[in-house]
């Protein structure tokens, strides 16, 4: 990510949690996210129109919604974010919807990883990721699939990662 290159880490995790957040709110399904040169292509599926009407009035359209979110965007989303989560009195605890929490896992697992690229989809509740990776040898492709049981227990060892951050920087 071009903003954040020279910094200690990528920060892949902060930067999926807040588009996740975003993505929750607007109620997309089944997503395709691309890192662009300025930023990220998210691509998702919205339901627009329900209602509670007839059946089929109750179901409403399925469309595909395409959005960019540029680096400055994204700066934006991580800084309303931490005004948040750092105001006093504190807001109400905030819920983690489902892809600000798979996006959060799966962004740090990848800031490990230290790719130069990413691609992944949705598909049936799991995310097929492509990174690109540089090493002595040169650059490559590696995939990488998160089904929903990885998620979870990402999520699961997340307390403890925390708590192992705490100590070390301390």
């Amino acid at each position: 990510m071009r903003i954040y290159e020279g910094s200690p880490r990528q920060d892949f995790e902060e930067v999926f949690r807040s588009m996740g957040a975003f993505i929750d709110q607007h109620g997309m399904k089944d997503v395709l996210l691309v890192e662009a040169p300025d930023g990220f292509i998210v691509q998702g599926l919205v339901v627009s129109g329900a209602s509670g009407g007839t059946w089929s009035e109750a179901l409403g359209s399925v469309t595909k919604e395409t959005l960019t979110f540029l680096d400055d965007d994204i700066a934006r989303f991580m800084e309303e974010a931490a005004a948040r989560r750092g105001r006093v009195p504190p807001p109400p605890p905030h819920v983690a919807g489902q892809y600000e929490t798979a996006f959060r896992v799966i962004g740090r697992y990848l800031d490990e990883q230290k790719p130069r690229d990413v691609f992944f989809f949705e598909q049936e509740g799991a995310f097929v990721v492509r990174v690109l990776m540089g090493g002595q040898a040169g650059s490559h492709h590696e995939l990488i699939e998160f089904t929903r049981e990885d998620v979870s227990a990402l999520v699961a060892q997340g307390p403890s990662l925390r708590h192992v951050e705490t100590k070390t920087e301390a």
